[in-house]
């Protein structure tokens, strides 16, 4: 059995912001969506990592979930997928752990689904899914619009309250998919998505692209962490040293060099006047 990361999805009554994020400014280019009952989603990719999935509501009983979620949190992250070969040992395996699986669907073999509560899971929902192949590209949105320099989605750094658990873990899997999980007491729900980090591969983030991914950000209800490499980015042979980077959060204070970042990192609030 696996289980591989593979896409964060964010809940926004306005999917222009997050086109323009995440293929405007972070290279993010069109995979997959389509209509479901009560809501639309679609699907961008980078140069590694997870993907991103934008959700929106579309009206009707079966948009009730994600209206809930908006109404009470505004745009912001919605749930972590996993990808997962056997879905029914999954949820045996969770169960094992004491966890109780909620939004069991297994009727549909071409998509079967469970999730795992935001109480269970540091603070965000959890998706663990068995697909059975890809879905249709379909078209990409008209608002989409035209792709920037490539990123990698680096990292996703998820802050939980679980007195057990340790200072700090990281978790990888293929394709440079990676969650960091650190300890912070006082969390709603025990636990919050604290940022997401992405780096171009060639050059840095200009000042109109930093700004740029403030504002969408905050309007995203996301933390996202831009790095480059300096475009004479060597320290030393093959030794690529990262550029300074800002990161774009919500509601934060003045700049400030940011815990954990590589050298050259800081980070500064999307909360502009």
């Amino acid at each position: 059995m696996t289980a591989v990361l593979d896409h964060l999805a964010i809940g926004t009554p306005a999917l222009t912001d997050g086109w323009e994020l995440f293929g405007g400014v972070l290279g993010g280019t069109w995979v997959y969506g389509m209509d479901s009952p009560g809501y639309w989603w679609g699907q961008l990719e980078f140069a590694a990592g997870p993907k991103v999935e934008l959700l929106t509501p579309t009206g009707g009983p079966d948009a009730a979930f994600l209206e809930r979620f908006l109404a009470a949190r505004g745009a912001g992250p919605h749930h972590f997928n996993f990808l997962v070969s056997d879905i029914r040992a999954t949820l045996a395996r969770i169960r094992a752990l004491g966890i109780e699986p909620v939004g069991v669907s297994l009727d549909h073999p071409s998509w079967q689904e469970a999730f795992l509560h935001p109480r269970d899971a540091h603070g965000i929902v959890i998706q663990v899914a068995q697909q059975a192949g890809s879905p249709p590209a379909g078209t990409p949105p008209a608002e989409l619009p035209e792709r920037g320099p490539a990123t990698s989605f680096g990292r996703l750094e998820a802050a939980g309250g679980d007195d057990g658990a340790a200072a700090a873990a990281e978790l990888t899997w293929p394709g440079g998919k990676r969650i960091r999980l650190v300890r912070e007491d006082g969390l709603p729900l025990g636990g919050s998505l604290h940022h997401v980090r992405f780096t171009r591969a060639e050059g840095t983030f200009g000042a109109q692209d930093r700004e740029r991914a403030g504002l969408l950000a905050k309007r995203l209800g996301v933390t996202v962490e831009l790095a480059g490499l300096r475009p004479y980015g060597m320290d030393g042979p093959g030794h690529a040293v990262p550029a300074p980077c800002r990161l774009a959060s919500v509601g934060r204070g003045p700049a400030e060099w940011a815990r954990g970042c590589d050298p050259w990192c800081f980070r500064v609030p999307a909360a502009f006047p």
